[in-house]
């Protein structure tokens, strides 16, 4: 078998989980222009690869069934896409909230203001805004976050920030959905946290937004993509948390050898399958790569996983997440890892995340795949498959209306 070496790696994520529609929202400059006010303008279009399409219709048919019917159809339109802006805490953004606001985006998320003595890591928004921001928001049994996400019900998007050295950005464009492991690692301040696949950057920033850890390490081993995670790092925390955010260029693979049972928290955001990016491919060498490749990454995403529960301590958890639909690198990764790992419990996020936040996510709970059935070593006495299934991870499946994912997320325990 071939090795995934950080290379193949770079070749196969080298698209950004969450890249942009084909239509933006740029401001309008010119005499008589609002501030605020946007127009739509067409990017260029991406060529739909039919090998990559049918490879997905007889892969998720099988395990979605209806599901896969209006998911596809999101696919295959990106003008349909949607897309959120999390805001950076270390910025001044009161006047991006008040042009969101006034454009219909609201709060994904309950806010919290925080502590008087945490004000220099704490958003400078004021009370008005927070109580704008969440007229909105449904009732949720998340905690509180300083994490603060808007979203629209409409494929809007702002347009991108330019790095600029020495000034921070205010906000960071993404598929709301990629921030769902990071609710899911419940990070706390003076937490110890390893980001395992870090590049290019967007969890590590909304982990810095959620809380100050004691440390982040942002674990990269690919030169290019570790370049650009440096830059993204630069361009939205201030220099007063250098001392508290690393960048690391070990192999994924070997990490937990290397510091075993160091962190608290660990995030596993394994290189996958992308299907957004995949559906699009450039060329058919390409394609032909990606298939193959397909295959073989579910050994990849398993010894990472297993790198990452060597890598935590006792009571800690990971939560491992890709961009993918396919129960293969999803499930059928976490189901196999936790057979080797008897000191690792998973925890169902169906309620805390699932329930949670329904309004704007469709989540599946476990895929209908023939050749995926529960380990019964691994089932719970008097416990219901299903609430096994929901243990072992939840699904975004974008549709219609709620175009957010495909974002799979499991969270295991390690036990004391």
């Amino acid at each position: 078998m071939k090795k995934l070496t950080p290379t193949l790696l770079w070749c196969l994520w080298s698209s950004n989980c969450h890249t942009g529609p084909n239509v933006v929202l740029q401001p309008i400059k010119g005499k008589g222009a609002r501030n605020n006010e946007v127009r739509k303008t067409q990017k260029t279009e991406r060529s739909l690869c039919p090998a990559v399409l049918s490879h997905f219709d007889q892969q998720y048919s099988e395990e979605l069934g209806d599901l896969w019917t209006s998911a596809r159809a999101v696919f295959l339109d990106p003008q349909s896409w949607q897309y959120g802006v999390m805001l950076n805490r270390f910025s001044v953004v009161t006047d991006i909230m008040q042009i969101l606001q006034s454009q219909g985006f609201s709060a994904l998320l309950p806010q919290t203001q925080g502590s008087p003595e945490d004000s220099d890591f704490q958003p400078y928004i004021t009370s008005h805004a927070l109580t704008q921001g969440s007229q909105s928001k449904p009732c949720l049994t998340l905690p509180h976050t300083s994490l603060q996400c808007y979203i629209h019900s409409s494929p809007l998007r702002f347009p991108s920030q330019a790095h600029r050295p020495g000034q921070l950005k205010q906000y960071y464009l993404l598929n709301a959905a990629s921030l769902l492991p990071v609710l899911a690692l419940q990070i706390r301040d003076g937490d110890k946290v390893l980001d395992l696949c870090s590049a290019p950057g967007g969890k590590a920033i909304a982990i810095m937004q959620s809380a100050t850890p004691e440390l982040l390490c942002c674990n990269e081993p690919d030169p290019h993509r570790r370049d650009w995670l440096s830059k993204t790092l630069a361009s939205f925390l201030p220099s007063s948390l250098n001392n508290r955010v690393v960048v690391s260029a070990q192999d994924g693979q070997a990490f937990g050898q290397s510091e075993a049972g160091f962190y608290d928290k660990v995030l596993v955001d394994a290189p996958c399958s992308n299907d957004r990016s995949w559906l699009y491919s450039s060329n058919s060498q390409q394609v032909a790569q990606r298939l193959k490749d397909r295959v073989r990454l579910p050994v990849l995403q398993a010894q990472l996983l297993r790198s990452a529960l060597s890598a935590v301590r006792p009571g800690g958890v990971v939560v491992y997440s890709t961009c993918t639909l396919s129960s293969f690198e999803n499930y059928a990764v976490v189901e196999t890892v936790l057979k080797d790992f008897p000191e690792a419990e998973p925890e169902d996020l169906w309620e805390e995340i699932a329930i949670s936040l329904k309004k704007y996510f469709e989540f599946s709970s476990y895929p209908g795949h023939s050749q995926l059935r529960p380990d019964p070593s691994l089932l719970p006495e008097s416990s219901a498959a299903s609430a096994y299934h929901h243990r072992l991870g939840i699904l975004v499946v974008p549709q219609p209306g709620k175009t957010w994912g495909p974002m799979f997320l499991s969270r295991i325990r390690r036990k004391e």
